[in-house]
């Protein structure tokens, strides 16, 4: 069950998807985190100051936190930063989407409008499935990976942690793609790829 008091961590871009998907769950944001104040705050929230500050978790004890950062690293350490302080990070799931009884998703997981996640497929923690994204039946998502808007994953695909699946792009059934790569948009993937590596095209290609 969802802690209806939360925080929000990051707040720009992707941040206010995170915040508009947590007012559709009913969650009370009552602020968000950022390195500064921010110019544009169109959810009217208080500013709580910066989550890396010494003392902040001991201020907010008895609510849990979302994260609203894109980037797969950044959002890795603002995650290991919440569980090492002890604090609960709320999954949020967008009423449109679609998940199979059969799947499972990790804490922390953000599921975007119109998304499916098909039969046994594994998402990992603090994974982003964004907007009308495409999990197939027995695909494995590690953890802090991000799946762009559109992109599809055939099924028994597997993805690395911290892997950036670009918008639109399209990865053949049964491919396995390591930790820390970026696949670009559009970019359809029909052989393994290795940890740390960048994709693009179709087929794709290293770059």
């Amino acid at each position: 069950m969802l802690d209806k008091k939360t925080i929000l961590i990051g707040y720009s871009g992707h941040g206010f998807v995170v915040a508009d998907t947590a007012i559709e769950n009913q969650l009370e944001l009552i602020g968000y985190t950022d390195m500064e104040i921010v110019q544009n705050n169109p959810f009217g929230l208080d500013y709580l100051g910066n989550e890396r500050e010494i003392d902040f978790f001991d201020n907010y004890k008895g609510v849990k936190f979302v994260i609203g950062i894109g980037d797969n690293t950044i959002r890795e350490k603002i995650y290991n930063l919440i569980v090492e302080n002890k604090r609960e990070i709320n999954t949020l799931i967008c009423k449109s989407a679609f998940i199979s009884k059969t799947a499972s998703i990790g804490i922390g997981t953000f599921v975007n409008k119109n998304v499916s996640i098909n039969a046994f497929a594994k998402i990992g923690n603090n994974v982003i499935l964004n907007t009308a994204c495409v999990i197939e039946h027995d695909c494995t998502i590690g953890d802090s990976a991000h799946i762009a808007p559109g992109a599809v994953l055939a099924g028994n695909v597997n993805i690395g942690d911290r892997t950036f699946i670009g918008a639109n792009a399209v990865v053949k059934q049964g491919v396995v793609i390591g930790k820390d790569v970026v696949v670009g948009a559009g970019s359809v993937v029909i052989n393994d790829i290795p940890d740390g590596k960048k994709i693009i095209g179709n087929p794709s290609r290293f770059i």
